[in-house]
């Protein structure tokens, strides 16, 4: 069955560059590094540590483990891969001097046989659940030890792999080792046929999460020139289909509270263009984050951020910042730092069927989190919010607009709110040091 699978990913490639090619005339980050996607590249002299973590979730989780594995093995450089633009630019923003940041290639034998080649791994890590048959047969047979680290897997996962059967038999291959992050990922794992002896269960890297320094300064020196005195919330991560209900919430608000600004930050960011024109189409007047960033921008990026495009921007007053009840999140890798500007905030992907995005890090920030019924993506972490009193659950616009304006209407509940998710992710970190301890360069 793996002639099939690799015949089935040969015939999608073309597919797949052919989308590449598409989307880079609105985005032209997507024409970048398009050898990289089968296999080739420059190559490096000198052995590495290789870490793929697939976008700009999954990179930013991984950025903990990344300074530690530079710190225990500063002999050995590192290469860093992405599928996504957004993933690489993040990285890009991580490790702009550290590390050698390319994109992950297609899952063809000729491809990943020549990006091994290239990047002359000792030791890969995997972050959460990207099982490649081809590039991890190709592991095995250069006695490359591969660590899925922070692995997870859901039961709608487990289900799609035993549909496609044998097509994925032999996936779990001798030299690797599935570090879950709960015993019921660890379960799952099994199930689609992990040994016993290649899983062990570590915790969510994502606990060890590590804010900027600075940025609640930032976050609060942003607030002060949106309007301090304001009440603002902050829907991070939103989908197609959620910023309405989002918009609708904001809208209910607004008769209570007509000061009260909301920062909506789409979750990808082709879908910046869509969700403002959602916000022209409702005659809803708003603001760009990348416009108050000014006209300094080199490349589409500044001050940590980058916007859609890398297109040259122009400066808006403050006044008008501060006098619209919207502020679009047109930029990426800022989120943390709008987060530190909010009184609360709503978690999207969990208003639609998605899954959920990264509830810790507005957590970690002291904010109280709202999250919809649907955060399947981080089962655990959720239900450990919601059962502390860390994060409230909301099923729908009317509901998420009661849970708001009783939110900031009441600093000292959103304090007592904020320290208690504080205090979980403060006492379950550890992830990192657990995996440090699995990962074992070859010599």
């Amino acid at each position: 069955m793996r002639f099939v699978y690799s015949l089935l990913i040969r015939c999608a490639v073309p597919a797949a560059l052919t989308a590449l090619l598409w989307r880079g005339f609105t985005d032209r980050s997507y024409w970048q590094g398009l050898g990289q996607r089968l296999g080739f590249g420059s190559s490096l002299r000198e052995p590495r540590i290789w870490l793929h973590a697939v976008s700009l979730g999954e990179m930013s989780a991984a950025a903990p483990l990344l300074r530690a594995l530079r710190l225990r093995y500063p002999q050995l450089p590192l290469v860093v891969t992405s599928a996504t633009p957004a993933g690489r630019a993040r990285a890009q923003a991580l490790f702009p001097n550290d590390a050698d940041i390319r994109f992950l290639p297609y899952d063809t034998p000729g491809s990943v046989r020549r990006f091994l080649a290239r990047i002359q791994p000792r030791a890969a890590i995997i972050m959460e659940t990207e099982l490649w048959p081809n590039l991890l047969r190709a592991c095995e047979r250069r006695g490359v030890p591969v660590l899925l680290a922070s692995a997870r897997l859901s039961d709608r996962s487990v289900a799609r792999y035993r549909r496609f059967g044998t097509l994925f038999s032999g996936v779990f291959t001798t030299n690797l080792l599935v570090a879950a992050q709960t015993s019921g990922d660890a379960e799952r794992f099994g199930a689609i046929g992990a040994a016993a002896a290649q899983i062990r269960v570590t915790g969510n890297v994502k606990f060890d999460l590590e804010l900027d320094a600075g940025v609640v300064q930032a976050g609060q020196a942003l607030r002060t020139k949106l309007g301090a005195p304001r009440p603002v919330w902050i829907a991070g991560s939103t989908h197609a289909g959620e910023d309405e209900q989002v918009l609708d919430a904001h809208a209910s608000l607004l008769r209570l509270r007509p000061d009260a600004l909301l920062i909506l930050v789409p979750r990808h960011r082709d879908r910046f263009a869509d969700v403002a024109d959602l916000l022209r189409r409702r005659g809803i007047e708003f603001a760009r984050r990348s416009e108050m960033m000014g006209s300094e921008m080199m490349g589409g990026e500044t001050m940590g951020g980058e916007t859609m495009g890398g297109e040259m921007t122009r400066g808006i007053d403050a006044p008008r910042a501060r006098a619209a009840p919207v502020l679009l999140g047109d930029t990426v890798g800022e989120l943390a730092l709008l987060y530190a500007c909010a009184d609360a905030a709503f978690v999207g992907g969990s208003l639609v069927a998605v899954g959920g995005h990264n509830l810790l890090e507005p957590a970690a920030l002291g904010l109280p989190v709202l999250t919809g019924p649907s955060y399947g993506n981080s089962k655990e972490i959720a239900q450990l919010l919601l059962a502390r009193g860390a994060a409230l659950q909301v099923g729908s616009a009317s509901e998420l607009a009661v849970v708001l304006e009783r939110l900031l209407a009441d600093p000292l509940e959103r304090r007592r709110i904020g320290a208690i998710g504080q205090e979980i992710v403060a006492s379950n970190r550890g992830s990192v040091e657990r995996l440090l301890a699995l990962i074992e360069p070859k010599a």
